[in-house]
């Protein structure tokens, strides 16, 4: 393979990132920080090898890919790229699983333990003076709860699913597991409308399928404790955001946090980033985000280039 084009390296590395095995697996790159339209027309009719986090290849594109002999996807998720196209021209995608386990895990627990102790507010009353007027030595007018002895529901038990349940169980939570569907029938697990009315919390780390979208809606928060709370760290599309904020407004849900959002990045006014709610919290879509992470997916496509150069196919989407 001569040919190589990475189409959108900004979205991963901001000049921390060693792209030492990248470089070695391929004798020429082409480097873009986020292609536009025209150079992504022009690029597609040489490009041997194509690289794309986030950039979509639509069935468009590929036609016009007459040299192009791979496509790696800077992800786990694989719906930026038409994979029914790709099958048709005889193109593998590879896409790489389990880089970003421990940095996710690590941004959940950080999430639901910043609502737990109400991270937020506690900090926010201690610089607007709160506890220099306490008449007591600690400031009780946020009560914090503890994990210990509550129930996490997960829906979606893959590598991130079972490393949070871990995490959960150290905290000395009993954990719940969701069907993946109706005709789910594996032990340990329990239907949705079964499992909501008994967490405390609920954790998502399922893809964003036809099936899964607005898996959480107003029904789904209506069977849920008025206290308990909601991590999405998965796919915004996952929750129905509307009723979301309605749900915690009117004091049916206990809170949520999410590092996702179905519009990615939100235009100016996006409701869910309008409204002031001590108990919603939302990041940037940075919960896969750490230095490690991002080595590690870098290193995995080189891997997966490496591997097509032997010829065989690793980490098939």
């Amino acid at each position: 393979m001569r040919q190589a084009v990475f189409l959108d390296l900004d979205s991963i590395d901001r000049g921390d990132m060693d792209l030492s095995k990248l470089r070695q697996a391929v004798d020429y790159w082409e480097w873009y920080g986020l292609i536009s339209d025209d150079e992504l027309h022009e690029t597609l009719a040489s490009a041997e090898i194509i690289v794309s986090n986030k950039v979509m290849l639509t069935s468009e594109h590929l036609a016009k890919a007459e040299n192009l002999k791979l496509i790696c996807v800077a992800a786990t998720g694989t719906n930026n790229i038409d994979l029914d196209a790709a099958a048709g021209r005889d193109i593998p995608v590879c896409n790489v699983h389990g880089y970003a386990t421990a940095s996710v895990v690590q941004h959940v627990f950080t999430l639901l333990l910043a609502l737990t102790t109400r991270f937020n507010e506690v900090t926010s009353a201690v610089k607007q003076g709160e506890w220099s007027r306490s008449r007591f030595f600690c400031l009780l007018d946020y009560p914090v709860r503890e994990l210990a002895g509550k129930t996490i529901g997960i829906i979606g038990y893959g590598d991130l699913g079972k490393a949070v349940a871990h995490v959960a169980e150290a905290f000395g939570m009993q954990v719940l597991l969701a069907k993946r569907n109706r005709n789910d029938d594996r032990p340990g697990r329990i239907a949705l409308a079964e499992l909501l009315p008994r967490v405390d919390v609920l954790s998502l780390h399922c893809p964003l399928t036809k099936e899964t979208q607005g898996l959480i809606g107003a029904d789904e928060l209506a069977l849920m404790k008025q206290d308990a709370v909601l991590i999405n760290a998965a796919r915004g599309g996952l929750v129905d955001e509307a009723a979301l904020v309605d749900a915690i407004v009117q004091e049916k849900l206990g809170g949520a946090a999410v590092d996702v959002i179905e519009t990615e990045p939100p235009p100016e006014h996006y409701p869910l980033l309008e409204v002031s709610l001590p108990n919603l919290i939302v990041t940037p879509h940075v919960a896969w985000a750490s230095r490690e992470s991002r080595q590690r997916l870098l290193d995995e496509i080189a891997l997966n280039i490496e591997a097509f150069k032997a010829g065989q196919i690793r980490n098939r989407a």
